[in-house]
């Protein structure tokens, strides 16, 4: 479902979303981890594979049983008119169609245009199959996904928990008790699903559930993923879109493999006390 509904011609350069916005652009920016689709220069939805869309919120959340999604797609899906369906035949209200499609579409934007997301092109003219709900100014949505990403830094400034399948961990005594959400992830946790697979078997934002994972990390109840390596290129770092990468200093030595050095054997773990207190300093100014 993450093919848009009609292909137009796509362009030589790819275009990023503030210069569609300005010349009021129709169709689909396909970017390197998802889509956002454009009308009139602004957003009217998103959709990344790392985020739960529309159907799996409603389905999965119980508002909406499958067959009657099946049915909707079925009758409405090719001529782009989901959500006016959706509503007109009385399963959902149109707020809340209109809430599930922002929630959608803000969580799917903020893997499509961060997390080193670059674009790759623009089919003009390409339409989504939901049809027009709310559109929102692409400037907002820009601004969203930056706050975003720097609410998971402040919260836990290690990405790759974003991205590794999730391992529990036993925290210790003074670790802060879990929230009945965040004991849904832990439920979950079991070294093999990923962030975005939880976030999808429980119908919840991608977002949302990265939010839970970072201050759980941060807790001692889920383990932080070591490096492995020298930090990626800032077109592939995740969570830090066109962070500049610092040259390197004349006559430094090449950094050591994992494991090895003089802080090795002592400091497997960060220092979560510590952490956990510059969190806590940080929340408080929020």
């Amino acid at each position: 479902m993450n093919a848009p509904r009609k292909a137009g011609a796509r362009t030589g350069r790819a275009p990023g979303l503030t210069e569609l916005a300005a010349e009021r652009a129709s169709g689909a920016l396909l970017c390197d981890a998802g889509t956002v689709y454009l009308q009139g220069g602004q957003v009217v939805h998103a959709e990344s594979p790392v985020s739960p869309g529309v159907e799996v919120l409603l389905t999965t959340g119980g508002r909406l049983t499958a067959d009657s999604w099946r049915e909707a797609m079925g009758r409405a899906g090719p001529a782009g008119g989901v959500g006016r369906f959706l509503v007109d035949s009385g399963r959902l209200s149109g707020a809340e169609l209109e809430i599930c499609h922002l929630g959608a579409l803000f969580d799917a934007a903020y893997f499509a245009l961060g997390h080193g997301s670059g674009p790759r092109g623009f089919q003009r003219g390409a339409a989504h199959w939901l049809g027009p709900v709310r559109p929102v100014d692409a400037a907002a949505v820009e601004r969203e996904t930056r706050r975003r990403g720097e609410l998971l830094a402040a919260l836990w400034p290690y990405p790759r928990v974003d991205t590794e399948p999730v391992v529990r961990r036993r925290p210790d005594g003074r670790a802060p008790a879990v929230t009945p959400r965040q004991r849904a992830v832990l439920a979950l946790a079991d070294g093999v699903r990923t962030p975005a697979r939880i976030a999808r078997e429980l119908g919840r934002p991608a977002f949302h559930t990265l939010i839970d994972i970072r201050r759980l990390a941060a807790a001692g109840h889920i383990a932080t993923p070591r490096s492995t390596g020298p930090a990626a290129p800032p077109s592939s770092r995740p969570g830090v879109p066109g962070h500049p990468a610092l040259p390197a200093r004349p006559g430094a030595r090449p950094p050591l493999p994992p494991g090895r050095g003089p802080t090795a054997a002592g400091f497997t773990d960060p220092d979560i006390d510590l952490l956990r207190r510059l969190r806590d300093a940080l929340e408080a100014t929020l």
